[in-house]
């Protein structure tokens, strides 16, 4: 009797498994929850998808990699060098698929279509710098491929957010619209304004963490913007290795523009050059300003560095 009553209680206080990854909360599913996973239960089965096939062998099909972000980082260089290799096959614009409701929600069969031709021995890449800061990507990314190889490239914080502001005022000009000075967005009560949307995309450990929940570490490579720019081969090099494609890429498909002051593509005796937006000169800021935003950042930078470990030349 003893003994029954002994393996009753035992029965009762046994720990439940709880599954390591992904991290995802065990309350009840939301309605939005419920939403996403019929979407994905009626759009990824292999037998509703259509790979849209063309005459030459060549087809539409989902990307093996994704260029997550970061905005201003440096995306379109990094797809454009990319691009160099044969065995890539890049989407040309940002599709934003797995950010845009109104995208999401007309399904995998959709994205398939956004996608460009190609061979089977190649891999299908689309860049969407969006991704990497908008909190609902990476599971959705993770329910359509948990073995999605992404990539990201990221510059020194500061620096990424002159050059988010750069690009926004740059848009209003073209559109002879007003636009305040990057000090009315940077100084908020007399203290920088750590509000401001371009600060929180450069808080680069607490959107890694997001991702860190449904893809491991050896699935994100990082690509470092700032040495891309200044040296691009030895980036690209990486790039290559962690998606296991053949060396094809070389020194002698980047030269230096000196006008333009940034490297630019040769590819087969055709030289080519980034889009005159890129590039652009940052806004003078008063440096006691900029060391309001550097001393800010260095917590963050140190986390995250922590977190991949990792580190960079940040200020």
């Amino acid at each position: 009797m003893a003994a029954f009553l002994l393996g009753a209680v035992l029965l009762i206080v046994q720990p439940q498994i709880v599954p390591s990854r992904p991290a995802i909360n065990s309350n009840a599913e939301t309605s939005s929850q419920s939403v996403q996973r019929e979407l994905l239960k009626k759009t990824s089965q292999k037998n509703d998808l259509k790979e849209n096939i063309h005459s030459n062998g060549s087809c539409q099909q989902l990307p093996q990699t994704i260029i997550i972000g970061v905005r201003k980082g440096g995306t379109r260089a990094l797809l454009e060098m990319l691009s160099l290799h044969p065995d890539i096959a890049a989407a040309e614009s940002e599709v934003h698929f797995f950010d845009w409701e109104d995208h999401y929600r007309n399904g995998l069969q959709w994205y398939i279509n956004q996608m460009p031709f190609s061979y089977p021995h190649q891999i299908t890449v689309e860049k969407t710098p969006a991704y990497f800061t908008s909190p609902k990507v990476p599971e959705r990314v993770y329910n359509m491929n948990q073995s999605m190889r992404l990539l990201l490239i990221l510059r020194d914080p500061s620096e990424r957010v002159l050059s988010d502001y750069t690009q926004v005022f740059y848009n209003h000009m073209q559109k002879h619209k007003p636009y305040p000075s990057i000090e009315q967005f940077l100084i908020k009560d007399g203290e920088l304004n750590v509000d401001y949307k371009a600060i929180n995309r450069s808080l680069y450990y607490i959107h890694m963490q997001n991702w860190l929940k449904y893809f491991p570490l050896d699935h994100i490579h990082i690509v470092d913007g700032d040495k891309l720019i200044k040296d691009p081969f030895p980036e690209i090099e990486k790039v290559e290795r962690f998606l296991k494609l053949s060396p094809q890429i070389n020194a002698s498909n980047f030269y230096f523009n000196k006008t333009k002051g940034f490297y630019c593509l040769r590819d087969s005796g055709r030289e080519r050059c980034l889009h005159e937006s890129k590039g652009r000169a940052h806004p003078q800021v008063d440096t006691r300003l900029l060391e309001k935003l550097h001393e800010y950042f260095h917590e963050p930078n140190k986390k995250f560095f922590e977190l991949v470990g990792r580190t960079f030349d940040w200020h």
